[in-house]
């Protein structure tokens, strides 16, 4: 499994959007939840925070190593989510990852994941920035 905790920078003046992103998920969980299945996501979870004056959108998630991207979607909700994330999202700053150093979930619910050996996908920590930018970013 893969276990992600990334952040993302909005970029200034789009907070009152990222309200109607996520009002617009929270209304078609039903389709969201559909794009998960597809995508191995055992987890999904979007927390948003200010620190000053940046606004800061965090995914954290579980998912199966074989699960398909997000750009390959043919669900509505899918296009509408890469859409704002090329609209409000600060690529410059890029995708700033933690690393996962202790997994703790109880056994049956990770069976019920199928998740073998959680502990062994926590990862060797590195004393650096992890960031992810786009090309040309």
């Amino acid at each position: 499994m893969l276990v992600e905790l990334s952040r993302f920078r909005v970029k200034p003046g789009k907070s009152a959007r990222v309200d109607e992103w996520l009002a617009m998920l929270n209304f078609h969980m039903d389709e969201v939840k559909q794009t998960l299945v597809r995508e191995e996501m055992k987890v999904e979870v979007i927390f948003r925070e200010i620190i000053g004056e940046d606004e800061y959108l965090y995914w954290f998630s579980i998912q199966g190593e074989a699960g398909e991207h997000v750009r390959t979607s043919p669900f509505e909700v899918d296009r509408l989510h890469i859409a704002f994330h090329d609209e409000c999202i600060d690529h410059e700053y890029g995708m700033r990852d933690a690393q996962p150093q202790v997994i703790m979930i109880p056994d049956a619910i990770a069976r019920a994941m199928g998740w073998d050996n959680p502990p062994g996908d926590a990862v060797a920590f590195a004393r650096k920035e992890i960031i992810h930018r786009r090309p040309g970013s």
